[in-house]
């Protein structure tokens, strides 16, 4: 997506500062970030992602096509919202898997065009920009494991929290309308009847993604 520029750092739960850098990238929900962070900047989609005044109609052109890819597809929601725009579709479009251990932050990233993200706590990272049979039919299932959970909760309406604390787990949710999440302890959120099935998903698309890499 052309993000070469290293204009501002990017702190957050890592060593390595290229890996903070994605880590903020994921959740889509910082337009002036990802501005800071793009080279290509007169280029289709940030042309009009970038623009001073929100064309509308080019922002709906981006969400309706069917070929944006879904980061993109957040930030125009992002932009609309800026605007004023009132989103009326609920389009849940990323879910991210937070783990905090005793070594570090383990980060999943799966959106819905099938590409992902995997930092390890190690800081090892895996970018996934292909899909497969068995990678979409996992995802498939994360987000309806996902959706179930999205239609009970509410959006969070303020500023998005620091990553988990040690022995915490999250699970973010990019909808269309804002962000939702939810958190507890690793050991009861693991077995809490709603959260685990997106949970276990998760792990199965993790693991997968390790083998592949």
């Amino acid at each position: 997506m052309g993000l070469f520029s290293k204009s501002k750092s990017a702190t957050g739960p890592y060593k390595d500062e290229s890996r903070n850098l994605i880590y903020e990238l994921l959740f889509c929900d910082d337009l002036e970030f990802y501005k800071l962070h793009t080279s290509d900047k007169k280029v289709s989609p940030w042309t009009t992602l970038f623009a001073d005044a929100p064309n509308r109609k080019e922002l709906q052109k981006l969400i309706m096509d069917e070929n944006t890819e879904s980061r993109v597809k957040l930030l125009a929601y992002k932009k609309l919202q800026l605007a004023g725009e009132p989103i009326e579709e609920k389009e849940l479009l990323g879910v991210i898997v937070e783990v905090a251990m005793e070594e570090g932050l383990d980060v999943l990233a799966s959106f819905r065009d099938g590409t992902a993200r995997y930092i390890n706590h190690s800081e090892k990272m895996i970018i996934w920009e292909t899909t497969d049979q068995t990678s979409s039919e996992i995802t498939a299932q994360l987000f309806r494991d996902s959706a179930n959970i999205v239609q009970r909760i509410g959006p969070w309406n303020k500023p998005r929290l620091p990553h988990p604390s040690k022995g915490k787990v999250r699970l973010t949710f990019l909808v269309s309308d804002g962000i939702y999440f939810g958190e507890g302890e690793i050991n009861s959120f693991f077995n809490d009847p709603l959260a685990a099935p997106a949970l276990q998903s998760a792990t199965a698309l993790m693991q997968y993604l390790t083998s592949k890499a």
